[in-house]
């Protein structure tokens, strides 16, 4: 078989192994090599700016951008792609008028691209840490959009990029992955701070999962800047806001529920979009990733809005204007279509962030000294269209009574709507937000650590059954590592990318096991 691209960045890659033909994300060929030219610009790009000590912020904020328009369904437009190719070279250019233009033909991604490095172990490992870096540049994009940027960051990023094609080391590789780790738990502290400062703690809200009589705007993707000026600029309009799977936590926020008119939540995770979009009547606007390519056929094609490092082709594109973002186009849209039909009715709860939960801490902590709560399980991540993941909410439902599920991320709504009770008013699935907010569970383990005067946080009755999708939940996996976090279930499957050496290590050293069936899991975690 003839390999028309290699992508093996999602954990849907075909088979298991890598996509040859065409991307089951929905991308094909041409983009898929697209795109690894452009990874290959932003390390050529990295390079000229340290060798010639000519970093810009211009470059630092070029380079964040790309990584993130690179992470798995966010920007699924080929001219975009073109267009920051270009853009990166005219970038080098400037930084180095004597750099060779790298001349593109059919065949220029095989000889740039995943396969440059023969070293398998070595190319594994170095595929983590570039998938784990494109995390960290999704997770502090949101923050810089907020004000709050950390230039410790920009630096870390450069240098990897700028360095590791020439790291033939599996040691030096190893130590790179553990710095990857700790920037990821940095950079989720600081959007912790910058989600905080600017819309205030997360509270323990019920969310309506129904619909309203007007017309509505549905909000997909992780960007709250995105929301919070979409929700000021339609307040007087007759509109109403719906968010839409890791969306959802925008309710959580004092700052962004003050508007009356963000009434809902409608639909689940990303890949059931095609389902929840055709009844939902109103546009769709995707501020990030989890963009699943509509259908020929699909009812919205023509209501579907794209903001920020999002893109399709065919989506109408809101960009920035004088620092803001005008959303009138939308809520003119919207004012012509129908109220959303109704697909389920009732209320979620979540707002359970770290400082939310340190108000409850003493009564979190009665019940474990009662013996009303013996064991806390973290399930958060992603979620994804494999028939597999049914094992999530099996496994939820299977837990004892008396186990308290941490989440964060959409691998919640594989549970997040079953009647699981609470323990003593306090509910049994504790939602901190979107993937992002796993930074919330690790402080909730380090204040319930200190109160036990524990050393370890292994000590701690908490087991992880982690589900990862793309490159955020790699970061999120890299900064608990970091953490010495040990005994992690990892699945549906370990990413393609990992060799049986490196698995082995990771085995060996954090005793990472992937998830098994339910039934014995649920034995072996105790």
């Amino acid at each position: 078989m003839i390999k028309k691209m290699y992508c093996y960045q999602c954990q849907e890659t075909a088979n298991n192994e890598a996509c040859e033909i065409k991307g089951v994300c929905g991308k094909d060929n041409e983009l898929a090599n697209l795109m690894d030219i452009f990874k290959y610009s932003l390390k050529r790009l990295a390079k000229e700016a340290i060798d010639n000590d000519k970093r810009t912020k211009e470059i630092d904020l070029f380079i964040m951008q790309g990584l993130f328009k690179l992470i798995t369904n966010a920007n699924f437009d080929k001219e975009v792609f073109k267009q920051v190719i270009n853009n990166s070279y005219y970038l080098i250019k400037q930084i180095n008028d004597l750099a060779d233009d790298y001349v593109f033909n059919d065949d220029s991604w095989q000889t740039i691209g995943t396969q440059k490095e023969v070293d398998l172990d070595l190319r594994g490992v170095k595929e983590l840490i570039i998938t784990g870096l494109m995390g960290l540049a999704a997770y502090h994009n949101h923050a810089v959009v907020l004000g709050y940027e950390d230039i410790s960051i920009h630096d870390f990023t450069i240098n990897t990029l700028a360095t590791i094609d020439d790291i033939h080391d599996l040691d030096t590789l190893i130590g790179l992955v553990d710095q990857t780790g700790a920037f990821g738990v940095q950079g989720m502290a600081l959007l912790d701070k910058a989600n905080t400062q600017s819309f205030g703690q997360p509270e323990i809200t019920n969310v309506n999962i129904g619909v309203n009589k007007r017309p509505g705007i549905l909000i997909s993707g992780h960007d709250l800047s995105d929301i919070a000026q979409l929700l000021e600029q339609s307040k007087d309009s007759g509109v109403d806001i719906y968010t839409h799977s890791e969306m959802l936590p925008a309710h959580y926020y004092p700052q962004l529920k003050a508007y009356s008119h963000l009434v809902a939540n409608y639909g689940g995770a990303w890949h059931t979009q095609r389902k929840d979009f055709s009844t939902f009547n109103g546009p769709i606007l995707f501020t990030t990733n989890c963009i699943v390519p509509p259908l020929d056929d699909a009812n919205y094609k023509d209501r579907l809005y794209s903001t920020g490092n999002a893109g399709h082709p065919g989506f109408k594109y809101i960009s920035y204007r004088d620092g803001k973002k005008d959303f009138s186009s939308i809520i003119a849209h919207a004012l012509q279509c129908l109220p959303p039909q109704e697909i389920e009715t009732g209320n979620i709860v979540g707002g359970f962030a770290h400082n939310q939960v340190s108000l409850l801490i003493d009564k979190v902590i009665e019940n474990i000294e009662n013996g009303s709560i013996r064991k806390f399980m973290v399930m958060a991540g992603c979620d994804g269209r494999q028939l597999t993941r049914s094992y999530y909410a099996e496994f939820a439902q299977g837990l004892e009574k008396d186990t308290i599920i941490l989440t964060a991320g959409c691998a919640k709504y594989r549970y997040n709507k079953l009647n699981l009770g609470d323990i003593n008013g306090i509910p049994r699935v504790l939602d901190a937000g979107q993937c992002n907010d796993s930074y919330s569970l690790v402080l909730i383990a380090l204040k319930l650590q200190e109160h036990f005067n524990l050393k370890d946080l292994n000590d701690l009755p908490i087991a992880y059954n982690i589900a990862w999708y793309e490159q955020k939940a790699v970061i999120v996996l890299l900064s608990l590592l970091h953490l010495g976090i040990k005994n992690i279930k990892l699945g549906p499957t370990l990413p393609a990318f990992i060799t049986p050496n490196v698995a082995n290590f990771l085995v060996e050293n954090y005793q990472i096991s992937t998830i098994d069936n339910v039934e014995d899991d649920l034995k072996n975690i105790g």
